[in-house]
């Protein structure tokens, strides 16, 4: 079932042009996943879904994903999709600005994939860090398109961590090359 959801999200997300990892990214992501086997996952940004969807396809037992998005009505598409692909038990989708929200989190963070608002990127990180385990893996979106916008963040990560920039042809109707930041995060 979750298959076919991700397909039909997808597919909503090219039609309406809503900000999306785009496949190639999105199998990237969940490879990751795949490998780290976290234990807990969080999103700051979910938009309606897609990489959420990604995520849980890979998830391991006991795993799970704390997702947050600042629009309202996207959250909520988000949440629909998350129970039509019946994911919505391992899935924890807030609702609120996700500066604020990684503030609320009180518990070891394996991943943290980070895919809001480019300016965001920073204050997110600094407010999750000390609940970021040691080895937990940061994955930042859109690196190619926005880093001018997340420089502090690249900065940062890329002068003190074990980090990577890892480029993408994608194929989505507004950009055809991305990259991501892979940031293995340490104490």
């Amino acid at each position: 079932m979750i298959t076919e959801v991700i397909a039909e999200v997808e597919s909503q997300c090219k039609e309406r042009r809503v900000p999306m990892l785009g496949r190639e990214k999105a199998e990237y992501l969940a490879a990751l996943v795949t490998e780290k086997q976290p234990g807990l996952i969080v999103e700051c940004g979910t938009a309606i879904g897609y990489s959420g969807l990604w995520m849980a396809s890979r998830l391991g037992k006991d795993s799970r994903i704390i997702t947050l998005e600042i629009d309202e009505d996207r959250a909520r598409e988000a949440q629909s999709n998350f129970e039509r692909a019946d994911v919505r038990e391992v899935i924890d989708s807030r609702i609120g600005n996700a500066v604020d929200l990684v503030k609320e989190i009180a518990e070891p963070v394996d991943y943290l994939l980070l895919d809001n608002n480019y300016g965001n990127y920073m204050p997110c990180f600094q407010g999750i860090s000390s609940w970021l385990k040691d080895g937990a893996t940061v994955v930042a979106d859109n690196v190619g398109i926005g880093a001018d916008g997340m420089a502090d963040y690249l900065d940062r990560v890329r002068s003190r961590y074990d980090s990577k920039t890892v480029w993408f042809d994608v194929d989505l109707p507004w950009v055809k090359k991305d990259a991501m930041e892979v940031t293995v995060f340490q104490r």
